[in-house]
């Protein structure tokens, strides 16, 4: 698989996270409570999922208890990042929240740094500086009032950013042999328990499953646990999570665009300033490697 190919899959499974916050705001509308939206969510995510899974019975092959295990670690990130950002927009204005959730930009490019021994490029120096202006102009925070906040909302947000750059790099390091139509049903099923740990599931028997949950938690499945999950274990091994990362932020733009559409917000010229700004940051972060795609094909075609 190309480079570009598996960057265009990564954004496609990013821009799944952008339709959650739309959905989130109408379940707190409706007086659902975060364990419930989020334990709701990943458990029908989980149960689609490995129904998807015992038709492609092939792709179980070569799988140990060891990866097993290893992967639904690796899904209790995905699980923790949805309670602690829900979490923090509870208590946070949402232009703050997303700020705090958007540091996994830098976070995933330092995990990288660290433990990969993969130093930033100039381009990704660039990139970063985009998106983090851009989110700031796209969540509209210049107009928005920044003194309403609280530490406990503070520090949940950034746990957020934490583990959403720690799902990202290690989605593209465990296990990687093991087909994705199985790697993703074991990752979200890990996400559900890490769920169900800290939230009881009390939906199954408290009948707020039929009080107009179950649609909610179906869309935010698709959206937030089987294609982004999908389209990371697929794409992520092919670009690495720094660039990844980078690729990630177009959650926000979408994000803008559903409360636009959905919400019937309104955004202000500002914000869709923020938006392209974040949109050309993932271009210029790819830049680099269209480059070098092109050098390789010139001088392939000189030999």
């Amino acid at each position: 698989m190309s480079r570009l190919t598996a960057s265009l899959i990564v954004f496609i499974g990013a821009a799944g996270y952008g339709v959650l916050a739309t959905f989130v705001k109408i379940g707190y509308e409706k007086g659902f409570h975060v364990g419930e939206i989020t334990g709701s969510q990943m458990f029908a995510g989980a149960v689609i999922l490995w129904i998807i899974a015992l038709f492609k019975v092939r792709s179980w092959r070569g799988l140990s208890w060891k990866n097993m295990m290893l992967l639904m670690g690796v899904g209790t990130f995905t699980g923790l990042t949805g309670v602690f950002y829900y979490t923090s927009m509870q208590t946070l204005p949402a232009s703050i929240a997303i700020i705090l959730l958007f540091q996994f930009t830098w976070i995933g490019v330092l995990y990288e740094w660290l433990f990969d021994r993969r130093k930033p490029t100039k381009e990704t120096y660039y990139s970063l500086v985009l998106v983090l202006l851009g989110t700031m102009l796209a969540a509209n925070v210049i107009s928005g009032d920044l003194s309403v906040f609280t530490w406990f909302g503070l520090s949940m947000g950034l746990c957020s950013a934490f583990t959403y750059a720690a799902f990202i790099y290690v989605s593209g390091k465990v296990a990687t042999n093991i087909s994705p139509w199985l790697r993703s049903p074991l990752m979200i099923t890990g996400s559900s328990l890490a769920i169900f740990l800290i939230f009881p599931p009390t939906f199954f028997t408290s009948g707020v499953l039929w009080e107009g949950l179950w649609y909610i938690a179906l869309i935010m499945a698709f959206f937030g646990a089987i294609l982004p999950t999908i389209c990371f274990t697929i794409g992520v091994p092919y670009i690495g999570s720094g660039l990844a990362a980078i690729i990630g932020s177009v959650e926000l733009p979408v994000a803008v665009f559903m409360a636009w559409i959905v919400l019937s917000e309104a955004v202000s010229p500002v914000q869709w300033v923020g938006v392209v700004m974040i949109l050309a940051a993932i271009v210029l972060g790819e830049l680099k490697n269209l480059q070098a795609i092109q050098r390789k094909k010139k001088r392939l075609s000189s030999i």
